[in-house]
């Protein structure tokens, strides 16, 4: 029956949760700046070599103490940034002590908006999804369960309108490439001919399979970072993404060396175009 569930999940539009403990942010800043971040946290867990996989491996399954100074630390990150998409996050079982983390982290990095995406449904025992965090009210928001096996899906965004929104696609895909294939044509095909896009998210893969490979070689994207971030403590594979169309200009790119997950997370800095920009800056939260 929760497998059931998983599969019948239809693309719908949301709306994102507000955190009453934040002011409203409003719309895209007016000087065109936006600080993003695309972070897979293991649920909470401090993985910091391969026999952690082992010996921490109960604490996918069962709560535990140290999780919740772990997502303090998440927290004190994201606070630096304006739109986030986090991979691996609990919405509230068991194993996070019922907490959803996703609301969680929207409450210690003070984001106004926040949307957790459930695509996994194991009841009590765990409920696998991706999150969104927000400065920015979004136009849209988008929720899709993505091809293959139960448990991965987008989240699309719109900030403005018509073929000029800006698009951004947080998402994570699946492990065997003839499924993240199917998953890539699919999120093609949902971002049609919008041109400023940015997608996001832990993609298990490596940036010139994405953007010479993929369903995505046609859209012009780039891949400004090439550091790898997996393994956290010795990184060696390059599969966590931030991808830019051309037209939004990168002022800043960096992995952070920050090790409290087993991937580290990817930050840009950019620029929008100027008839992407509204007239009133974001609010500073309290």
């Amino acid at each position: 029956m929760l497998r059931r569930r998983t599969v019948e999940r239809q693309a719908a539009v949301r709306q994102p949760r507000s955190n009453p403990h934040c002011c409203d942010a409003g719309g895209l800043p007016a000087d065109g700046r936006l600080r993003l971040l695309s972070f897979n946290i293991q649920v909470g867990i401090r993985t910091e070599s391969y026999r952690h996989y082992l010996t921490r491996s109960w604490q996918h399954l069962l709560p535990h103490a140290g999780r919740a100074v772990n997502l303090q630390r998440i927290g004190e990150l994201l606070a630096d940034f304006d739109l986030v998409a986090l991979q691996e996050v609990d919405g509230g079982s068991l194993r996070s002590d019922y907490v959803n983390q996703v609301e969680h982290l929207a409450q210690l990095g003070h984001f106004p908006y926040w949307y957790q995406q459930l695509n996994r449904n194991l009841g009590p025992l765990a409920q696998h999804s991706n999150g969104l965090l927000s400065r920015l009210r979004p136009t849209e928001l988008e929720d899709h369960p993505l091809p293959g096996p139960p448990g991965r899906g987008a989240i699309l965004l719109r900030f403005g309108t018509g073929r000029d929104a800006l698009a951004v696609v947080m998402m994570h895909l699946a492990l065997g490439a003839r499924t993240r294939t199917r998953q890539l044509a699919y999120i093609r095909e949902l971002i049609g001919d919008c041109r400023h896009l940015a997608l996001m998210g832990d993609m298990n893969t490596h940036a010139r399979e994405l953007l010479e490979h993929s369903p995505l070689r046609d859209l012009g994207l780039l891949a400004p970072q090439i550091e790898a971030t997996f393994p956290s403590w010795r990184p060696q594979r390059c599969i966590d993404h931030i991808l830019l169309s051309p037209s939004l200009t990168l002022e800043r790119v960096q992995v952070l060396r920050q090790q409290i997950s087993d991937h580290l997370p990817v930050a840009v800095e950019i620029r929008l175009p100027e008839h992407l920009r509204r007239n009133t800056l974001p609010q500073p939260c309290p």
